[in-house]
């Protein structure tokens, strides 16, 4: 039997003897699943890279700590929670009273799917999995204190009973279910009352022709076509950038006074991020002869009705794996 199979399936002591080449294959194993974690602890991919080179260097610094009493993922677990909550405790500004998250950044569908299966095939596992990776879900977490943020996550995400969470934080169990209570109260602030309100799960046709719609409005900068597309209460954002935009006649007017209808030469992308409809928006440059990343919006599709939009600027481009550039078509 390999040593990462005894870890793993009879949590056995012995880190202390295992080289360091060895521990980082044990470790690696981990790393999606973990770059998740932290990514919905904090909000920011930038971050998340960090804090998990941060847990796997804490973790082989700290090998020999490890006695077998819980498995080796969840020891992972512990650590990298506790780096986000030190991180947090450093660095970490409060959202604005309006809602926004300036640090919010998208995380790729294309490392989502590096994810282990898990139990795939339970419907209730896969809306789960789903919803906690919208953007919405984020933001509503984002306004959590860090230390209920994870009881949160911990508990409801991963599944963890309340006796592990409140072990991994150094809690009682009592002070876990009571910041439990808490933090699920205030996520009901942030989000719709019913899950089926405000996530889709698998894209349909429906969703797919109002992503063409929207795509073809704003490559064409139809102001009056895209605004047949909002939701009344549709929210708007455009992260690092201040600014939060409510309703349908605010979002119209601001884009109408910030010249949209004046952009030129655009060329889009459809693809997907945080399992959410997106589209790449690309503007010609004389200059370099090509279409250059403009912007990407993430939309949120609810009834029928784009409920919201959350802008991101190109140096996100690299990080999706869109394209850097893309050639004349012959009509510039």
């Amino acid at each position: 039997m390999s040593a990462d199979t005894r870890l793993e399936e009879q949590g056995v002591s012995g880190l202390g003897e295992v080289d360091e080449p060895a521990f980082s294959g044990l470790a690696e194993r981990h790393r999606r699943e973990l770059h998740v974690h932290c990514y919905q602890m904090l909000g920011s991919f930038e971050d998340t890279e960090d804090t998990v080179q941060e847990t796997f260097l804490r973790a082989w610094r700290r090998r020999e700590t490890f006695e077998g009493r819980s498995t080796f993922r969840a020891w992972l677990y512990r650590i990298a929670t506790n780096a986000c909550l030190d991180l947090l405790a450093k660095c970490r500004p409060e959202p604005a009273t309006d809602g926004e998250v300036l640090w919010l950044q998208p995380y790729p569908d294309r490392l989502l799917d590096e994810l282990p299966a898990g139990d795939a095939d339970e419907p209730e596992t896969v809306a789960v999995a789903r919803e906690t990776i919208e953007l919405a879900y984020l933001v509503a977490v984002q306004h959590l204190a860090p230390r209920p943020r994870a009881v949160l996550i911990l508990h409801d995400v991963l599944g963890w009973p309340a006796k592990d969470v409140a072990e991994l934080l150094g809690d009682s169990v009592n002070s876990v279910n009571s910041a439990l209570q808490r933090a699920r109260a205030r996520m009901r602030e942030h989000l719709p009352a019913e899950r089926q309100d405000w996530t889709g799960g698998e894209e349909d046709a429906g969703t797919r022709e109002l992503v063409r719609r929207y795509t073809d409005a704003s490559v064409a900068t139809d102001v009056d076509g895209l605004a047949a597309l909002l939701r009344e209460d549709v929210r708007c954002s455009m992260p690092p950038t201040p600014g939060l935009y409510v309703g349908r006649d605010t979002v119209v007017n601001d884009w109408v006074e910030s010249g949209f209808e004046g952009t030129k030469n655009l060329r889009a992308l459809p693809t997907s991020v945080n399992r959410q409809p997106a589209v790449a928006f690309y503007q010609w440059r004389k200059r370099e002869g090509a279409y250059l990343p403009l912007t990407i919006d993430v939309l949120r599709v609810t009834g029928g009705a784009i409920t919201e939009i959350v802008t991101f600027h190109d140096d996100q481009f690299p990080r999706l794996g869109l394209p850097e550039r893309l050639e004349a078509d012959g009509t510039e």
